[in-house]
């Protein structure tokens, strides 16, 4: 059950997640199921506070960024809301990211506090000389020289601590962009800004429960990991699986079986991975006690719906949200599903779909989404140029292409940078790569535009072939020929290129900006 507090002027995102549970009687249900460990509220709660008394012994002060490389584990949620329930800036990054990348986040947010693993330690030590600001490194694990150890900082730390007053329109955290588009933006979400985009998607199309226990595959550090396994699981006094590995098909099938979630959170990759494996293993895995399986991140191709649907009778509920909007706006609904479709706007969201000239476009046609809500990011930090370009008062340029039918369904077409022109005619990458998904030698694939001898733009398709396959002019026509008999001609990639894989962010998103560059 959800309760939406009414909105003061003083509100701490940190101390209304947590400790509304100990006053409503839970202090005692678990809240995590981590490999063997079971923690409770309550127990959640004194580590959160440990944290934040050992942040203000460092001189970590309100607004200050404390930035954390963590896999999914308790020690996330411990450092997420104890720097939050001080008044700092939780500012949470990938545990895969390049020496040069982390420069990039201590630097751009001016942290002074890193806490990270022996393992991601190492990769920050090459950089550790270009680093501005960065005052205290705090490695989980046995310290080097120059570092302190978490576990013996929280050891010796109180378990209680003063929540800090802050104001609902106060920092509360920070998520960088997973740059799919070029360089990461800081993006600032405010204290009071969950009050308004997650509710109507807990309501409308997760339905939690109290009893519901929650599992992502996508990570915290990412937005769609970070709803997912903190805001839903708090805000809606459920429960939540976490699971430090990588979300490999082999972990995900693992842990469904062994812990027994109710909403398992994936993306479309992530869900052809599994069925991959299934179809292919012996062994026998146990998804009974999911209810709700949820789609995002990426375009969710109708192939894999199909596929899913026909192996467990169940819908995958998809959805797009972003990191700029902190979360999914648009959802198909359980027992209300178009298949290959986002799904509809949620309530508490308004959108309209503009052209070049920032008109609104006809209904059926191709326009970018822009939509408002007051939890959406009030800017990019250090970043005004981008601000300027996204943010329009009330109003957010989300940069997808969207069309809309005659029931309110949206249609995803790409990012508004990835849209093509074929003979003057706007052409979706994505519905090319979900005709081409369906062929039975195509594993992969991603579609961009490309230059002609008239330099006439036209679609280029990168394939990565499934086993067995190998790529020849004659697999080329087959393709050519299986895409025109499903779509109109001038949709057909003019040429292919077979690769052994795609490049794709951490969070599996395809980098079609690399792909331009082959």
């Amino acid at each position: 059950m959800i309760r939406v507090p009414e909105i003061t002027q003083e509100f701490n995102l940190g101390a209304f997640l947590l400790d509304r549970h100990i006053e409503e009687g839970r202090g005692e249900k678990v809240a995590v199921y981590y490999k063997e460990k079971k923690i409770t509220y309550a127990e959640l709660i004194s580590y959160a506070n440990r944290v934040g008394n050992v942040l203000h012994e460092l001189g970590v002060e309100q607004e200050n960024r404390v930035m954390f490389s963590l896999p999914d584990c308790p020690e996330f949620l411990y450092v997420y809301f104890g720097a939050m329930r001080i008044g700092a800036v939780p500012v949470p990054v990938s545990t895969m990211a390049l020496p040069s990348d982390y420069r990039f986040y201590l630097n751009d947010s001016r942290a002074k506090v890193l806490v990270t693993t022996q393992e991601i330690a190492e990769k920050i030590k090459e950089v550790k000389e270009d680093l501005r600001y960065l005052k205290y490194f705090i490695v989980l694990g046995k310290p080097e020289s120059g570092q302190l150890s978490f576990e013996e900082l929280i050891e010796g730390a109180a378990d209680s601590l003063e929540v800090v007053l802050t104001s609902k329109d106060d920092m509360c955290f920070w998520m960088y962009s997973s740059g799919t588009t070029g360089t990461p933006k800081g993006v600032v979400h405010l204290h009071h800004d969950l009050l308004f985009y997650l509710p109507p998607y807990c309501r409308e199309v997760l339905q939690v429960r109290d009893d519901d226990i929650l599992f992502s595959a996508s990570k915290m550090y990412f937005s769609y990991g970070r709803e997912n396994s903190i805001e839903t699981t708090f805000l809606c006094n459920a429960a939540v699986i976490l699971e430090s590995e990588m979300p490999k098909p082999e972990k995900l099938v693992e842990i469904i079986t062994k812990y027994k979630p109710t909403i398992f959170f994936s993306i479309p990759t992530s869900y052809a991975g599994i069925l991959s494996l299934l179809e292919s293993s012996e062994k026998e895995f146990d998804f009974s006690s999911l209810r709700l399986c949820i789609s995002a991140g990426e375009a969710l191709p109708k192939a894999i719906f199909d596929r899913w649907k026909e192996k467990f009778g169940m819908d995958i509920i998809n959805g797009v949200g972003s990191t700029d909007t902190g979360v999914i706006y648009i959802s198909n609904l359980p027992g209300k599903v178009k298949p290959g479709s986002s799904g509809l706007l949620l309530p508490g969201f308004e959108g309209k779909l503009l052209d070049e000239d920032n008109k609104e476009v006809p209904l059926g046609e191709i326009g970018t989404l822009w939509v408002k809500n007051d939890g959406t990011t009030p800017y990019y930090w250090n970043n005004h140029e981008k601000s300027k370009q996204n943010i329009l008062g009330e109003w957010f340029n989300t940069g997808d292409k969207f069309y809309m039918d005659d029931e309110g369904f949206y249609w995803y077409a790409g990012r508004a940078d990835d849209m093509l022109k074929s003979g003057g005619i706007w052409v979706s990458p994505l519905e090319i790569e979900g005709i081409l998904l369906e062929h039975h030698a195509v594993l992969d694939c991603a579609v961009i535009g490309a230059p002609d001898s008239s330099n006439l733009e036209k679609p280029l398709a990168f394939v990565v072939l499934n086993k067995g396959c190998e790529p020849s002019l004659q697999l080329e026509q087959e393709l050519k020929d299986f895409v025109r008999s499903k779509t109109a001609h001038y949709k057909c990639p003019k040429w292919f290129k077979f690769m052994n894989d795609l490049p794709r962010t951490a969070s599996g998103k395809v980098q079609r900006f690399k792909l331009r560059m082959i």
